[in-house]
């Protein structure tokens, strides 16, 4: 019933930039973390950035000062802006989310189905 929709992947030239966005539909519980992850080929899929529900941002040190995330409520949605785009980006970006029950003690986990980004020389 939950689901993540990942959108605005594409093919850019170094320097450029992109914007990713994330829809989560079908959930009763409040959002706490949203996430983004990437991961390349023979790569693990690592942390990019994330935002808790306090608005408090982490970053990955090889995107910080070049990617930035937010997140709007009323639309259930998290965005990555990506600018200063590096051939090392390429990868397979994931949207993630943690819900939190009403209490604060139980939580699940999400994932979307993946966007490509492709970062040419």
């Amino acid at each position: 019933q939950v689901q993540l929709v990942e959108s605005g992947g594409g093919l850019v030239q170094a320097g450029g930039s992109l914007r990713l966005s994330c829809a989560v539909s079908g959930n009763r519980d409040s959002i706490n973390r949203m996430a983004w992850y990437r991961q390349a080929p023979g790569n693990p899929r690592d942390l990019v950035a994330a935002i808790t529900s306090g608005g408090s941002a982490n970053y990955a040190d090889s995107v910080k000062g070049r990617f930035t995330i937010s997140r709007d409520n009323s639309k259930n949605t998290v965005t990555l802006q990506l600018n200063s785009l590096k051939p090392e980006d390429t990868a397979v970006y994931y949207c993630h989310v943690r819900l939190r029950e009403s209490m604060g003690i139980i939580s699940y986990d999400y994932w979307g189905q993946g966007t490509q980004v492709t970062v040419s020389s």
